[in-house]
């Protein structure tokens, strides 16, 4: 391994005293670390800027030391409208380097490592990404048991996925050192995200460290807010985006981009690439003035590559079979068939040894070679001639057989297979299943094939075929998330991809779901996202499960189309139907016969995502882009590439989504007698708590006693009872209203329950856990010395409000509502004798006659009904009778 500067001031003789001046000349190797950094305390000087736009930067590059602590480096680098400050040197000293990257408030840590050796020649490169958000950074801690962090959450996976994908290109082929990214975020403010810092910090420490990558990376996120297109934009501005673009790149191409959007033009998304790599590149600009004062010596003497004539061995060898191997239309079929071929050629190159058909020039030797050699070291004299020498004839010479590694052989078959496929694609201009470049595989669809599903559908795509399932619930059902920040959040839509070994036709491991399988997951996830309805007009929790049956290119995007038929088979009123796609492309078409344009192609299979050097997946409509992902297998593509792939991307959404209309049968839009049905009311705010109860005493009685799912409230005052029949949902719905209800003066409640009995009268339950009281002189018409006289505790009686005090208690009367004989006579000596009385309102009485006609259409009243019914006629005429007898006497 190399020495770094530290090393290297170990091994040193140390300096004489009072030697503050002295300098120590060592050779300079480009490009060589500031090893005089680590003798010197003085600080260095710094070289003028020579590109435009990083003076900045260039100036803000400091190296500190202190007589105590190690030598630090910052530089502070524009992004957007503010400055990340980037910091190296004195932290993580034992790795092969490591870095703070700041923004704001947030701080994101990161290292790189390698291993001492190198690990076996593959065709992957051996390089491990981690991201964690520690809760500490947020001043929190665990909810769970442990206090401490565990496996890594569905959004740090996400983060993890965003820092390989860029990094793999720029990896230089034939370096095997098992390579570790770390990144933990030690301070987070909740304003500045740390996803993107992530990108950047990785690319910046694999610049600053040994690895020999081929370029700088940088990252951002770039958010669309009132029309401007915003780098690095706040939480509180994400808020308001039309646009999530995560993107990775260069100063001079693009490497990866991901996110989503609500119906984007790819004008629009263009204009947003544009924009992130301008940004892109003078961070990248940046960091070159970074690593030029404190980056390490690149290993490039450990990169090892297969021998150059392996390659042409492997292509004598397999040649002709090779093409025919490739034009094999089913996958099954073909990999046998190549797999046959490869262990062919490494049979023949790595055990029997290989002589290739121009060698026998090279070792064959003439008879005069032969003579001339021998007449070195015999004289002949007087002519004498050697018998021996007559009968010499040319003898040639048996090649020797060339053996190669397995490992090499294997690698530069792969290489040779891609190679040849882009030849056939490129100079025949068919693919390997006969179709065009832009040409389609044949689709079928069929929806409702699960019959106690709430939603299903089988979509099918050549040999891609994805089983989309949909599950209707309550917000029991909602997917729970824990970050950062210190607020519950819940997820009510998400979708699950499940891509189990059998869909290739493989064995292989079954367990929890692999970092693949939850960023295709989230891809098709934020597709359908925008197409859903809002919670308030479907409050459904919706779950999505797409398993993936068959697979051969694209079953992320068989998920989308997939998922959005199951949506309209579970009847889920969405906006639009989406569906999607993957693009690939041959970049260098020259090498092949062509005229050199990157040759960009629809539909792609499995075997032209692992030999092409693109794999774009863009879902959306004939008028927008949801969302989108890019991984490039070369060095990044520009602009006008990207913006060919997403026109033609464009023409294939139109074509998958006529044929999805197709579908046969086709979704019942409708929702499924099997799922749940969820009500929603209002309440006010303060009323909730009547409904929890003390403990949650009162909700889970209603439960039980009426049978729903589950009862669900929220601070705002929104109730959600969800369940399997309409029966227990009404009985629910009525005990709720019963005690969230307002009372008001005058209304009557009939059948209702004596609680309990004092002396001074009876306590009514007018609804569920709503008491009033009923004093001794309102229960009867007549006296009561007693109210256990007429009236036991269960007993029923209708009663009438007539009283809300200042403490909300309730004032109730039985003996309103009770036939009385003198009700003429009492009500003319009231209203002569006594004007301080108050006279029931006219309004009220009304009100409780309607209520009285409309009881009437359903059931026959009885007695006692009709007679009050005639009381309160009276007494309606009453009140004008005792005003014109007043006018009379005044």
């Amino acid at each position: 391994m190399l020495a770094g500067p530290a090393a290297l001031h170990l091994l040193l003789p140390a300096p004489p005293p009072h030697s503050r001046h002295l300098a120590f000349a060592l050779p300079h190797q480009h490009p060589a670390p500031p090893l005089h950094a680590a003798f010197s305390r003085r600080p260095r000087r710094r070289a003028p800027a020579q590109r435009h736009g990083v003076a900045k930067a260039s100036a803000a590059v400091a190296e500190e030391a202190s007589s105590s602590g190690p030598a630090k480096f910052s530089v502070r680098i524009p992004v957007g409208d503010r400055e990340i400050l980037v910091e190296t040197g004195h932290i993580g000293r034992q790795a092969s380097a490591s870095v703070m990257v700041t923004d704001g408030e947030t701080i994101l840590y990161c290292s790189v490592c390698l291993s001492d050796s190198p690990n076996d020649p593959s065709d992957f490169f051996p390089l491990s990404v981690h991201y964690q958000e520690r809760l500490s950074a947020a001043g929190r801690t665990s909810g769970g048991f442990f206090k401490r962090e565990g496996k890594a959450k569905d959004h740090e996976v996400l983060v993890c996925r965003l820092i390989d994908r860029p990094l793999r290109p720029t990896m230089p082929k034939g370096f095997y050192y098992e390579t570790q990214i770390l990144s933990w975020v030690f301070s987070y403010d909740g304003i500045h995200s740390p996803d993107c810092l992530a990108i950047t910090a990785a690319g910046i420490a694999v610049a600053l460290s040994e690895i020999p990558n081929k370029q700088t990376i940088a990252g951002v996120r770039i958010g669309l807010i009132n029309g401007q297109f915003v780098i690095n934009p706040t939480t509180e501005q994400m808020e308001n985006s039309e646009l999530d673009l995560m993107m990775a790149g260069t100063d001079s191409a693009i490497l990866m981009i991901e996110g989503y959007c609500d119906f984007l033009t790819e004008e629009k998304l263009l204009e947003a690439v544009e924009a992130g790599q301008m940004a892109i590149r003078e961070i990248c600009k940046a960091i070159d003035v970074l690593v030029q004062n404190c980056g390490k010596k690149k290993m490039v003497d450990a990169i090892n590559l297969p021998p150059p004539e392996l390659y042409r061995h492997v292509e004598d060898i397999s040649g002709d079979e090779l093409v025919k191997a490739l034009q094999i239309k089913e996958k099954i079929p073909r990999r046998k068939a190549l797999s046959a071929l490869e262990e062919k050629v490494v049979t023949i190159l790595s055990e029997q040894g290989y002589v290739s058909k121009d060698s026998s020039s090279g070792v064959t030797e003439s008879l005069d070679v032969i003579v001339e050699d021998e007449d070195e070291d015999e004289i002949i004299v007087d002519g004498e001639v050697d018998e021996g020498d007559v009968h010499i004839k040319p003898v040639s010479r048996k090649p020797p057989c060339q053996l190669f590694a397995e490992v090499d052989v294997k690698l530069v078959f792969k290489e040779v297979s891609s190679k040849y496929l882009r030849r056939c694609i490129v100079e025949g201009g068919k693919r390997s299943d006969g179709r065009s470049p832009w040409e389609l595989r044949p689709i079928n669809s069929q929806c409702g094939l699960l019959p106690r599903a709430h939603g299903s559908a089988l979509f099918t795509r050549g040999e891609t075929q994805s089983l989309a399932v949909v599950t209707l619930g309550g917000y029991q059902m909602a997917q729970r998330i824990d970050n950062l920040v210190d607020t519950e959040e819940s997820k009510s839509f998400y979708l699950q991809y499940s891509f189990p070994p059998s869909c290739v036709g493989e064995v292989g491991r079954i367990g929890a779901p692999s970092r693949r399988e939850i960023g295709h997951g989230m891809l098709a996830e934020r597709a359908l996202e925008p197409i859903l309805p809002a919670e308030e007009d479907f409050p459904y929790t919706i779950r999505v499960e797409s398993t993936i049956t068959e697979s051969n290119g694209s079953s992320s995007m068989a998920s989308v189309c997939g998922g959005c038929l199951a949506l309209q088979d579970a009847g889920v009123p969405i906006k639009f139907p989406v569906a999607g796609i993957a693009m690939g492309l041959v970049l260098d078409t020259q090498e092949f016969g062509g005229d050199g344009s990157p040759l960009i192609l629809s539909d792609i299979t499995g075997a032209e995502d692992a030999s092409g050097d693109m794999d774009f997946k863009v879902a959306g409509n004939e008028s927008g882009i949801t969302a989108f992902q890019m991984d490039i297998k070369v060095v990044g593509i520009t602009l006008p590439v990207m913006e060919h792939a997403l026109l033609q991307a464009r023409d294939g959404r139109q074509h998958v989504l006529n044929e999805m209309s197709k579908s046969s049968p086709p979704p019942s839009k409708a929702l499924s007698r099997h799922a749940p049905l969820i009500h929603v009311m209002k309440v006010k705010p303060n009323k909730v708590n009547l409904i929890i109860g003390s403990g949650g005493k009162t909700i889970k009685s209603i439960i039980e006693e009426t049978g729903v799912d589950a009862i669900d409230t929220g601070d705002d005052g929104t109730v959600k009872i969800t369940a399997r029949d309409l029966s227990s949902l009404e009985k629910s719905k009525t005990i709720i209203a019963n005690l969230t209800m307002v009372p008001k003066v005058g209304e009557i409640y009939r059948n209702c329950e004596i609680k309990s009995i004092a002396p001074y009268g009876a306590f009514v339950e007018i609804a569920p856990g709503r008491e009033g009281l009923c004093h001794i002189s309102e229960l009867s018409s007549g006296w009561l010395s007693k109210a256990e006289d007429a009236f036991k505790v269960g007993d029923r009686i209708d009663v009438k409000l007539i009283e809300i005090n200042d403490k909300g208690q309730l004032r109730l009367s039985s003996r309103a509502l009770l036939p009385d004989a003198d009700s003429e006579s009492n009500s003319k000596q009231q209203s002569s004798g006594s004007t301080k009385e108050k006279v029931p309102q006219k309004d009220d009485l009304i009100k409780m006659t309607t209520r009285r006609t409309r009881r009437k259409k359903q059931s026959e009243p009885s007695g006692a009904e009709n007679a009050t019914t005639k009381s309160l006629e009276k007494s309606a005429a009453a009140p004008a009778t005792s005003q014109g007898s007043e006018t009379a006497t005044k």
